[in-house]
């Protein structure tokens, strides 16, 4: 009997182990810049060209599962017009994701789709030009 209770002890305990996913797996990180253009019509190449924020403030990066078809996340796209940058940040569970933007208008991006891998610890870089098809 003792035996027994000994057995049926040992398979809960290892049920119960076996059962629990690992808590202690660490995120990875995905970021990039982010660029939008042209903004108006007739830009010049070289022209100086001041980041406007409510360009950005409409857009997201769509975060997919690795086949593309089940949206996970939207991510906002930091905007500060004053240090002149757009850049998105998110932490990911490790594996592999397909990373794309909501397409506004006919917004168009060579960058994207994009299959990119998450490592557990470490940062996935990730820049995207959006083209807004102004002319």
């Amino acid at each position: 009997m003792k035996k027994q209770l000994l057995l049926i002890a040992v398979l809960t305990i290892g049920l119960l182990i076996s059962g629990c996913p690992n808590p202690t797996q660490e995120k990875g990180l995905l970021q990039g810049s982010v660029s939008i253009g042209p903004t108006s019509p007739v830009e010049m190449p070289g022209d100086e060209n001041t980041i406007r924020c409510e360009f950005y403030e409409v857009r997201k990066i769509m975060i997919y599962d690795e086949d593309g078809k089940k949206l996970l996340l939207q991510v906002d796209i930091e905007c500060n017009s004053a240090e002149n940058y757009a850049r998105y940040r998110v932490e990911l569970d490790p594996g592999f994701y397909t990373v794309d933007i909501n397409r506004i208008g006919v917004d168009f991006s060579t960058d994207t789709p994009a299959l990119i891998e998450i490592v557990s610890g470490a940062t996935t870089r990730l820049d995207i030009d959006i083209d807004t098809g102004i002319r």
